[in-house]
């Protein structure tokens, strides 16, 4: 780091002193991203920990998976949403990134995950990422990456058809409209691999449903995994 920079980053932490995303409580350093009151109360799942939990019987009647974990359920209407939506829609990719590598040390601790060979961003369509500018989604596999000490792949499974948002849509039509949404190239890279397909929020599954169907009919010997940073209790049939 240069001087200058040195001396900015000194400032801006005077001028704009780093807060809690989540209660907005002062933090004692910039490497922080929660404080320690939000992390105790953290609505955590604890699925990581389970070989069988919520997000694994929500997929074993429609695809395969060999584990499932959310970090977090998703809490509607506070600042667990902003938390979320700030990196999903309001370009705090940093806060991402460390949200991942607070998810991927759990992963790595409960040992359930020590075969993953690469970790795989669920993808945006190319006209999506043009007016995001970012893909969310990746830079939470960056964090979980490096926690389990492997490789993200970025480029071998693409979104291939523009969808419109899933946010309102019931259920079945969602399932519809993300039906053929998902190719995969380059499918050598991923051979007789066990893949951990990352995603930002689990609502009803569809949308990895139709990712994990496209790669499993292109590669048949991967093996796939799901670690959704959150999810809501209606995803996973739990009851609120």
């Amino acid at each position: 780091m240069s001087i200058l920079n040195s001396w900015w980053s000194a400032l801006s932490g005077v001028l704009f002193p780093p807060t809690c995303p989540v209660c907005g409580a002062a933090l004692e350093s910039s490497e922080q991203l929660l404080c320690p009151h939000c992390m105790l109360l953290a609505p955590l799942t604890g699925f990581w920990r389970e070989a069988i939990n919520p997000v694994t019987e929500r997929f074993e009647s429609e695809v395969r998976i060999e584990q499932g974990s959310a970090l977090l359920f998703f809490v509607e209407g506070g600042g667990w949403q902003r938390l979320i939506h700030g990196f999903k829609y309001h370009n705090r990719r940093l806060w991402a990134r460390r949200l991942g590598r607070w998810y991927g040390k759990l992963l790595r601790e409960s040992g359930l995950y020590d075969d993953v060979d690469c970790v795989v961003p669920m993808p945006l369509h190319p006209l999506k990422l043009l007016w995001r500018g970012y893909n969310q989604a990746e830079y939470l596999a960056d964090g979980i990456a490096e926690e389990l000490g492997v490789k993200v792949d970025r480029h071998s499974v693409i979104r291939s058809r523009f969808t419109s948002s899933q946010a309102r849509k019931p259920h079945r039509e969602r399932a519809a409209n993300v039906e053929g949404a998902f190719a995969v190239r380059h499918a050598e890279r991923l051979c007789d691999k066990h893949l951990l397909l990352v995603d930002d929020v689990l609502t009803t599954g569809s949308t990895l449903v139709a990712c994990i169907e496209a790669i499993a009919e292109a590669v048949p010997d991967a093996r796939i995994s799901v670690a959704a940073l959150a999810a809501t209790r209606h995803g996973v049939n739990l009851s609120t």
